[in-house]
């Protein structure tokens, strides 16, 4: 998923992305979507949030 892409879901769930890291906007979207925000902290594999949109690109 894009950069863009990234800030389009984000911008739809009212989150703010001016000025904002990707990996910060990701992890918003995490909270919002009820996940626990660990999106490349190096936890994917203990995570136990499969069904997490960013969960195949995690780290």
């Amino acid at each position: 998923m894009t950069f863009a892409e990234i800030k389009i879901i984000a911008k739809d769930q009212g989150i703010r992305v001016v000025g904002v890291k990707k990996i910060d906007i990701v992890r918003a979207i995490q909270e919002k979507e009820g996940n626990t925000p660990c999106f490349s902290t190096g936890k994917a594999a203990e995570c136990g949030q499969p069904h997490c949109l960013w969960f195949a690109a995690c780290e």
